[in-house]
């Protein structure tokens, strides 16, 4: 399943809402009707001016030139009974028509600058983020992302799954902050992890890069950045063995779903990453067995920190057994129900990503 993205709206070159397009025609059509339907001493042909700078915010130059030679030819021909305008009233409505093109004109060429410029953005973006694979080794992954910043692909959270030389490796975690500015920290986080996967033999190993990395970068930025840092959840399957092994920094803990049970996956939490309080001991590194079948659902703070209209947080291990039954799929399935928990979605960045063991559920 690919990663869930935000709806992009108008800045894709979309038509404008069919509504925008019908409005400035349906209040041409009611004016001619009213005026006609009217006394002959009741002027209202005049609002017919009105007319091309509302079409200019639907329709092109184009368009809009065509609305306003309609307006100029009702109010200019006095045996069509819509109007009486003299030659100055008309040059004034010329004036108006002209204008309107020419606003017609910027708008579309502007939308077109937008479109340009957030393609650029999504495909640097993706570059950071690319859509999760539904399947990688022996292990199928389902994704969800909800950046928090409107616009935005990509905020402060990350999850990617890779396999490598030590088997498959998965990684999820949230930078301090969200939006466009952690962005630069994610793509750190996830370039270091996609050389620990290849390179490092052990899980600590891959942890303790990815410290080093966000270290290094906060104490070489110009401002400073010591408060810079990161909690993230390292799991690996290691191949051949019927194990998973899993590093906690400071991030909520997994769950995992063996058939109707959901269990929080217990390990002792290392502190984040960046802080430089690891020192030179190893992460622990825990381990559990598992089997063919067995999901476990790993997430960000942004799901279970987020609350309700009461302030009460989203139970994600309770609402599991309820959720599992969509038949859409697990992440999609908590995200409906956490948008309905929260009215609209939660503030924070959102991210959930389900590894699958192969095997029957």
């Amino acid at each position: 399943m690919r990663r869930g993205r935000e709806e992009p709206g108008r800045l894709h070159g979309e038509p404008p809402p069919r509504w925008a397009r019908i409005a400035p025609a349906a209040a041409l059509v009611g004016l001619v009707l009213a005026q006609l339907l009217t006394p002959g001493d009741v002027e209202l042909g005049f609002f017919l001016a009105g007319l091309p700078p509302v079409a200019a915010f639907a329709y092109g130059p184009g368009g809009t030139a065509i609305f306003a030679a309609i307006v100029l030819v009702l109010l200019g021909a006095p045996s069509l009974g819509i109007g009486h305008a003299r030659g100055t009233d008309l040059a004034t409505v010329a004036v108006i028509g002209l204008l309107s093109v020419v606003i017609a004109w910027v708008r579309r060429r502007r939308d077109a600058q937008l479109v340009s410029v957030r393609t650029v953005a999504e495909a640097a973006q993706l570059a950071v983020l690319p859509p999760l694979a539904e399947r990688v080794g022996p292990v199928r992954c389902s994704g969800l992302y909800r950046a928090a910043q409107r616009g935005t692909l990509v905020g402060g959270d990350l999850y990617d799954v890779r396999a490598g030389p030590y088997g498959v490796r998965a990684l999820v975690g949230d930078v301090q902050g969200h939006g466009l500015a952690a962005v630069g920290t994610v793509a750190a986080l996830l370039g270091a992890f996609r050389e620990a996967v290849l390179d490092d033999a052990e899980l600590a190993a891959v942890a303790a890069r990815l410290n080093r990395r966000l270290a290094s970068d906060a104490a070489a930025a110009p401002d400073g950045h010591p408060e810079l840092f990161a909690t993230a959840l390292l799991l690996e399957f290691p191949p051949g063995l019927d194990l998973v092994r899993i590093v906690s920094c400071g991030h909520p803990p997994a769950l995992r779903l063996r058939g109707p049970v959901v269990d929080e996956v217990a390990v002792d939490p290392g502190p984040p990453l960046g802080l430089g309080l690891a020192g030179p001991a190893p992460p622990t590194v825990a381990e559990l067995t598992v089997r063919a079948g067995d999901r476990f659902l790993l997430h960000t703070d942004g799901v279970t920190e987020a609350r309700d209209a009461a302030g009460h947080f989203y139970p994600l291990a309770a609402r599991l057994p309820v959720v599992t039954r969509d038949p859409e799929g697990l992440v999609r399935a908590v995200w409906r129900d956490l948008a309905a928990f929260t009215d609209g979605g939660p503030r924070d960045d959102v991210a959930l990503l389900l590894l699958t063991l192969d095997g029957p559920e």
